[in-house]
């Protein structure tokens, strides 16, 4: 049994996660570190309990097996959510905990905006918790105010650069680009070089351009109205949705209309989840297209000379941070994409390192956001390409409460009393959604995995209920389903889910398949996961059929796809519940995260800020200033 392994003392009723956070006295990093035979030369601490982990370790670990991979979805969620996050810290804390296996717990960063918002944090919940839950969900290493510093370094140079080539002439842009030395010598430095191959220019010597190569070097003619990147901030804040800027007088009349995203939306993000060394990173943000110049050829960061300064901005951010469960188990928190604009998923490094730290027979649990419609989709699709890694589990998080909802049961709505149908015995209902949790099953074992059935029990579920969903698991094809108190009872309320995912793994009989090649076109592949969600057919706005062909044009038809829609329904209306079929998807618009490295169709309307409610979050959060602990998280 690791060292690290605490027993929990359990209390009856659960009480608040922040009150269960701050019950137990979290073990030095260091000591979580050395369970999984990390040295101090493999990380920089960040305070008592977080380290940064080095990229250096995949090197050094190279030539030793991997682990099992496990990712856990679910199924179409209600709006409180059915419990992923805890699921996934749940079931590591029975594999570490209880079963002896070596494992980590992968996951996304969350967003303070949510945190502050509606949803609250995203460390797991009662004795299934990541801690300090506190640090967790707020600054934690500041990866994400790295991505908003980036980002928005990079849309000052968008404006910038547009206002400059709006003042001077050739000559005047091209002097000062490439100034001369002391000497009277110019030169292009290293990051130039890139936009004269791509320009076709091979001359090394700025003197020696004439004035046609000059005019395609120093001006980039960029197109305002083409632009897509937005500033980020990392709070819901629905009034800088949409804004007008330059309005100063020293911007000479430059006002266009703008707006802001919340951080975790950036293509930054993205990049970052989905990068696989350092190296890769500092291409993929130099690809990121942030416009089209007025003749249409895409301008990217490297374009506009940023690319290596934003790199240095996440020089950092790129290393996952160290933590651990409640119950001395480790985790490794790595990225927080947006799951329906971009792939929801935590970072491939992460995921890399650990398996390699728990090695063969060893497990890596990671989760996908959403439902598994969109977040193990994408894991799939996206991030398995990516990253060259095959998952042998697939584990599907299912609630009573949810599947009422989806055989019928009255709308659920955060923030209000759940029907009493939620909270008596409805068995006609549960068997009625079960439709919901079917179609999740079959979608996932097509790619080639076993999938495991978590359900996550609540206090008001029936033993006649709870019965329904595992024989309906079990009759849709899962490899098992399995009942777990792991929010009551911690790692010990998901032993059987443990067993049940080992037993999965160790039983593979088939290998990765994805949903599409990518050697097809983009309509081929939107229509193929269409198809999926169980569609008839696919409808493109006149505005998406033009961005397909602007697309294909510029040579971006070859990336995968990453649908962008309502995570609360297989269709794009978040109203149809259960398994909708025979419907036509809208596709009202098509944009492209090409750093990233995915094309994003728009599926409805998709709100990138967040907005604050009547009652947010923050009117619980307070400081203890005797203890110096934070009250009111949840």
């Amino acid at each position: 049994m690791s060292k690290t392994v605490r027993k929990l003392q359990v209390a009856s009723p659960v009480p608040a996660d922040i009150d269960i956070a701050n019950s137990v006295e979290p073990l030095h990093i260091s000591e979580i570190a050395q369970e999984l035979n990390l040295s101090p030369h493999h990380y920089d601490l960040y305070g008592k309990y977080k380290a940064k982990v080095l990229l250096s370790v995949i090197d050094e670990l190279k030539g030793k097996g991997d682990g099992f991979y496990v990712v856990v979805g679910g199924i179409t969620p209600t709006p409180l959510g059915e419990g992923k996050s805890t699921t996934t810290v749940g079931l590591c804390q029975a594999l570490g905990a209880f079963l002896d296996k070596k494992v980590v717990t992968c996951l996304r960063q969350p967003s303070q905006g949510p945190t502050f918002g509606i949803k609250g944090g995203a460390a797991g919940g009662g004795y299934s918790q990541v801690i300090p839950m506190d640090e967790f969900n707020l600054h934690l290493t500041g990866d994400i105010h790295a991505i908003t510093a980036a980002n928005n370094l990079l849309a000052a140079a968008i404006d910038t650069r547009i206002f400059h080539e709006s003042t001077q002439s050739d000559k005047a842009l091209f002097n000062r680009l490439c100034p001369p030395n002391k000497e009277g010598r110019r030169s292009f430095n290293d990051i130039m070089f890139t936009r004269l191959k791509k320009l076709g220019i091979s001359k090394t010597n700025p003197e020696e351009l004439t004035p046609e190569e000059v005019n395609k070097f120093a001006r980039l003619d960029i197109n305002p109205e083409s632009i897509t990147w937005r500033r980020v901030m990392d709070v819901n804040d629905r009034f800088l949705r949409k804004i007008t800027i330059g309005q100063g007088p020293e911007e000479k009349g430059m006002v266009r209309e703008s707006g802001f995203d919340i951080s975790v939306a950036s293509e930054i993000m993205a990049v970052l989840a989905l990068t696989t060394s350092l190296s890769d990173m500092r291409e993929r943000l130099g690809k990121m297209v942030i416009g089209n110049s007025k003749a249409g050829d895409p301008i990217t960061a490297d374009d506009l000379g940023v690319g290596g300064a934003l790199t240095v901005l996440m020089k950092d951010a790129i290393n996952p941070t160290l933590m651990q469960t409640l119950e001395g188990t480790p985790v490794l928190v790595h990225a927080g994409p947006f799951a329906n604009i971009a792939h929801g998923n935590s970072s491939i490094v992460a995921d890399k390192i650990a398996l390699k730290l728990v090695g063969p027979d060893g497990f890596v649990v990671t989760e996908a956001g959403f439902g598994a419609d969109i977040g193990t989709e994408k894991f799939m699709n996206i991030k398995c390409r990516y990253s060259g890694l095959t998952p042998q589990c697939a584990v599907i998080v299912a609630t009573i409460r949810a599947l009422k909802m989806h055989g019928g049961g009255p709308q659920v709505v955060a923030g209000k009393p759940l029907d009493r149908a939620y909270v008596t015995e409805n068995v006609a209902l549960v068997e009625a959604g079960c439709i919901n949790l079917a179609r999740h099953i079959s979608n996932t074992k097509a790619y080639g995995v076993n999938v495991v059935v978590a359900v996550n029990k609540f206090s008001t579920d029936s033993g006649a209920e709870l019965s329904v969903v595992r024989n309906a698991a079990l009759e849709a094809g899962a490899f098992d389903a399995v009942i777990c108190s792991h929010h009551a009872h911690g790692g010990k309320g998901a032993v059987d889910l443990g067993i049940a995912v080992q037993k999965a793994c160790e039983n593979v009989t088939q290998p990765l398949r994805f949903l599409y090649p990518l050697d097809i076109s983009i309509k081929e592949k939107i229509e193929a996961i269409a198809k999926s969600y169980g569609a008839s057919g696919v409808e493109y706005s006149e505005q998406a059929e033009k961005q397909i062909e602007v697309y294909s044009k510029q040579g971006f038809s070859h990336l995968p796809i990453c649908m962008a829609k309502t995570q609360y329904s297989f269709s794009h209306d978040a109203s149809e519940k259960g398994a909708p079929s025979g419907f036509v998807l809208p596709i009202r618009d098509v944009r492209a995260s090409i750093g990233a490295g995915f094309i994003y169709p728009l599926v409805g309307t998709m709100s990138t800020m967040p907005g604050l409610p009547t009652r947010p979050c923050f009117y619980d959060i307070d400081l203890d200033a005797a203890t110096g602990r934070v009250i009111g998280l949840s």
